[in-house]
C-alpha cells in the first residue's frame, strides 16, 4: 500500500515538474518582444477591428479638445492649473466611492467617479483662487500645496478603499494611469458631446477669451466679466479633464492640456492658427499614440499618447519656423552674412571717399583698422561679396568696389549718416558716440521723420550727408 502511494507521488511530482517547465517557456514566449506582423499593421490602420475603432476615435476626439482648451490655459498662464485640478480629482473618486457604496450603491458607477472627481476638482481649484487672494502666497506655491495635499488625502482614501469589505481599489486605478483600451462605445458618446461642446463654447467666446489672455487689465477696462470669463475657461478645463480620466489617468492628463499648444507656439503667433495647430496636434497624438498601442499591446495608450506628444513638441521645437530652433540659427546666420556684408560695402566708400582707390585698390590693412575682423573673415566675407559681384580684387593686391556694389554701398553709407543724423539733431548724443550699426533707416524711422531728415539734407545742399566723425576729427584738429 505504502509502496503504490509512492509510486503514485512520484508520477505526480513529475507530471508537476513537467508541466510546469512547458507553462513557463510557453509564458516566456507570450512575454517576449515580437514587432506586429504586416496584417496586424493593415487592420489597426485600416480600423478593420471594432475595439480599436472606439479606442481611436475616442482618444483623437479627446486630444483635439484637450488642445483647443489648452491653448487659452497656455496663453493664461495657467498651464499648472490643470496639473492642480487633475492631481486634485483623487480624493473626489475615492470618496465617492466610500459613500456610494456603504449607501448601498453600486460605488464604480463611472458617473458618480466622475461627479466625485468633478466636484473635489473644483473645490481644489477654489483653494488655490483663495490661497493667491486672500493670503500672501504666490501662485506657484498655492498650487503645489494643494496638488500634494490633495494628491496625499487622495492616495490614503485608496488605501482605505482596499481595505473595505466591499471591493478593493483595483478598479479605481484606471483614473490613476488610464486605461484607454477599456473605452466603451457609451464612453466615447461622453468625451465627443464634452470635446463638441467645448468646441463649441471657445468658438463662442474667442474673442473674449483671446483678449482676456493677452490683456486682462484692458478687457476689464473694456467691461467685458474677467471673472465669468475666467470661471468658463477652468469649467472648460474640468470637463475635459474629467472626459480624460479614463483615457489617459489623472497623471498624464495635463500633457494633453500643455504639450500640444506648447508645440504649436513653434509654429505660428497668430491665436486661431495657433488654436487650430494645437487641435490639429492633440488629435494626431491620440489617434498615433492610441494605434501605436494597438500594435504593442502590452504598451498602456495613456503612456504612448503622451511620447507622441512630446515627439510633435520636440519636432515644432527644432523646426517651427516662428520660434524653433533650426530657423533662428539659420534667420541669425542671416543677418550676421548681411551686417558683415553692410559692413564691408561702408568701409570700401568710406576709404575710397577719404583717399580714393587706385590701381591697388584698399588695402586690407585698411579695412581692418575700421572693423574687428581677423585676415581671416575679412577674406571670407570679400571672397563671398566678391562671388556676388559687388566687390572685385584690385591689381595691387587691395580690394575695389563694383559699381552694383558702390550704388549698393552708397545706399548703406546714406542710411547709417541719416540714423546717425537723427541721433545727434533728435536725441541729443554726442557726434562722437553715434557710432551704431548700419540698418535701413526706414526700419528705424517714421515717414514724417525721415522727410524731415531730407529737409535738413536739402538745406545743406547734400545728397550724401557727410560723416559726424570727420566733423569732430576736424574740429579737435583745428
Amino acid at each position: 500500500m505504502n509502496r503504490a502511494c509512492a509510486i503514485a507521488a512520484a508520477a505526480v511530482l513529475l507530471l508537476t515538474l513537467g508541466a510546469p517547465a512547458h507553462a513557463a517557456r510557453s509564458s516566456l514566449a507570450r512575454d517576449e518582444f515580437a514587432w506586429p506582423t504586416a496584417e496586424q499593421c493593415w487592420r489597426v490602420f485600416t480600423l478593420a477591428d471594432y475595439n480599436t475603432r472606439i479606442v481611436v476615435f475616442g482618444t483623437a476626439v479627446l486630444g483635439a479638445a484637450c488642445g483647443l482648451v489648452g491653448s487659452f490655459l497656455l496663453l493664461r498662464r495657467r498651464a499648472l492649473m490643470g496639473d492642480v485640478l487633475s492631481h486634485a480629482m483623487l480624493p473626489g473618486i475615492a470618496l465617492a466611492y466610500i459613500v456610494v457604496t456603504q449607501a448601498g450603491g453600486m460605488g464604480k458607477a463611472l458617473p458618480v467617479l466622475l461627479v466625485g472627481g468633478a466636484a473635489s476638482g473644483l473645490a481644489g481649484v477654489g483653494v488655490v483662487l483663495f490661497l493667491r487672494r486672500w493670503t500672501r502666497l504666490k501662485e506657484d506655491a498655492a498650487m503645489g500645496i494643494v496638488l500634494s495635499v490633495f494628491f496625499g488625502a487622495g492616495t490614503a482614501l485608496l488605501g482605505v478603499v482596499q481595505q473595505m469589505r466591499t471591493g478593493s481599489a483595483a478598479g479605481l486605478e484606471t483614473f490613476v494611469y488610464g486605461k484607454a483600451a477599456s473605452l466603451a462605445l457609451d464612453d466615447v458618446w461622453l468625451i465627443s458631446a464634452v470635446a463638441g461642446g467645448a468646441v463649441v463654447l471657445c468658438l463662442a467666446l474667442f474673442k473674449e477669451l483671446s483678449l482676456m489672455c493677452f490683456d486682462e487689465g484692458f478687457s476689464r477696462a473694456n467691461g467685458l466679466p474677467v471673472d465669468a470669463l475666467d470661471l468658463a475657461l477652468m469649467a472648460l478645463v474640468v470637463a475635459v479633464t474629467v472626459v480624460g480620466l479614463q483615457a489617459v489617468g489623472l497623471v498624464l492628463v495635463i500633457a494633453l492640456l500643455v504639450i500640444p499648444p506648447a508645440a504649436a507656439r513653434f509654429w505660428t503667433d497668430h491665436l486661431p492658427r495657433l488654436a487650430l495647430a494645437s487641435t490639429a496636434i492633440g488629435a494626431t497624438s491620440g489617434l498615433v499614440g492610441s494605434a501605436v498601442s494597438a500594435l504593442f499591446p502590452r504598451m498602456p495608450a495613456g503612456a504612448v499618447i503622451v511620447l507622441v506628444c512630446s515627439l510633435c513638441f520636440v519636432v515644432s521645437l527644432v523646426l517651427g519656423p516662428a520660434r524653433g530652433i533650426v530657423p533662428r540659427v539659420v534667420e541669425h546666420a542671416r543677418l550676421v552674412r548681411r551686417v558683415a556684408r553692410q559692413h564691408l560695402l561702408r568701409a570700401l566708400f568710406e576709404c575710397e571717399e577719404a583717399a580714393g582707390a587706385g590701381e591697388a585698390g584698399i588695402p586690407a590693412e585698411a579695412l581692418l583698422a575700421k572693423r574687428s575682423w581677423s585676415a581671416r573673415e575679412l577674406a571670407g566675407i570679400a571672397a563671398r561679396e566678391r562671388r556676388a559681384g559687388r566687390v572685385r580684387a584690385a591689381s595691387g593686391g587691395g580690394w575695389r568696389l563694383t559699381d552694383a556694389g558702390r550704388e549698393e554701398a552708397k545706399r548703406y553709407v546714406r542710411n547709417h549718416r541719416l540714423w546717425e543724423l537723427y541721433l545727434i539733431e533728435h536725441a541729443d548724443v554726442a557726434a562722437s558716440h553715434v557710432d551704431r550699426g548700419a540698418d535701413h533707416v526706414e526700419h528705424v524711422l517714421g515717414a514724417e521723420l525721415v522727410a524731415s531728415l531730407e529737409r535738413i539734407l536739402a538745406e545743406r545742399a547734400r545728397a550724401l550727408p557727410e560723416s559726424p566723425h570727420a566733423l569732430v576729427q576736424g574740429g579737435a584738429k583745428a
